[in-house]
């Protein structure tokens, strides 16, 4: 006796459901569900982010060996952006699977399929919304930090504040390289006339040139030379003012070096943090598509 053909309605099929639907008068992407799941994610990372930025300020103390370390901060930090991640993507990802539009004729494995395109769909909007969000928050706090500036500037105690604001202004505009050269003509003997600012220029330049260089060395030549400037302005001896110009030379030399250091162990954090940022960003991928099945699963099942 031979035995029907299983049709769509029968689950040995492997289908989804037993409607008569046609599969080509329904969507593949639930929209609305997706949308509705990048929000949530979208808002418990910004929850999230503030509750973690509260947490790591508190944690910072300015004073030697009270407070988390440096170390530990960046450790818990780089915790709490995959700990955000999961939480924020997983519950976006449930929801849209959840909420999405049950399938009619549609095979389970399509269904799986789908459910995870939805949760990776939710994630990758609710990353473009929060991104979007940050960047406009963080412009409208540099404009409002201008605008009351300007504001505080125009009241009585203005003239205070620009003061202050000058002399800040000042201290960034500073050039390294003036001070050395202020370090090499320091004297007891001050000449009357004072009228030294093209040597002064000549001797910025050498230290710029030195410190252009990446090793902060000044040439043999310019040692000598400086000497002979030093020795001329100051009245000390050519021996007092070599010593001079070899320590002066030291200390551009040390100067160049912590500024290869500060600027290499700045592009290894930001290497790191960059590295870091990915294998969250992966694993918050991850989670939202994987909530989805979950939750289209127990959609299918209501």
């Amino acid at each position: 006796m031979e035995h029907p053909a299983p049709s769509p309605a029968d689950p040995r099929s492997g289908f989804a459901n037993d409607s008569g639907k046609n599969e080509a008068y329904s969507s593949g992407v639930s929209w609305a569900a997706v949308i509705a799941g990048a929000f949530v994610a979208a808002a418990l990372s910004l929850i999230l982010l503030a509750l973690g930025t509260g947490l790591g300020l508190s944690s910072v103390s300015p004073w030697s060996n009270v407070g988390a370390s440096a170390s530990t901060v960046g450790i818990a930090t780089i915790a709490w952006l995959i700990i955000m991640q999961i939480v924020a993507s997983a519950m976006g990802g449930y929801l849209a699977g959840r909420l999405r539009t049950k399938w009619v004729n549609v095979h389970t494995d399509e269904v799986f399929f789908r459910d995870t395109a939805h949760g990776f769909l939710v994630w990758a909007v609710g990353l473009v919304i929060t991104v979007s969000f940050l960047t406009s928050a963080a412009t409208s706090m540099v404009g409002g930090a201008a605008q009351l500036g300007a504001t505080g500037l125009a009241t009585a105690g203005g003239a205070a504040m620009a003061t202050s604001a000058a002399g800040q202004a000042e201290g960034r505009n500073l050039n390294p390289t003036e001070y050395f050269a202020d370090t090499l003509f320091r004297s007891e003997r001050p000449s009357p006339d004072g009228n030294d600012a093209p040597v002064r220029a000549e001797v910025g330049r050498i230290f710029a040139n030195a410190l252009w260089q990446g090793e902060g060395d000044v040439p043999a030549a310019d040692k000598t030379y400086l000497a002979q400037v030093v020795a001329a302005k100051t009245g000390l001896s050519p021996t007092d003012a070599e010593k001079r110009v070899s320590e002066v030379v030291a200390r551009v030399k040390s100067a160049a070096a912590e500024a290869r250091q500060a600027a290499d162990t700045a592009r290894k954090a930001a290497a790191h943090l960059s590295l870091w940022i990915f294998l969250a960003l992966l694993i918050g991928a991850f989670c939202a598509s994987y909530a989805a099945t979950i939750g289209g699963r127990q959609r299918d099942h209501v």
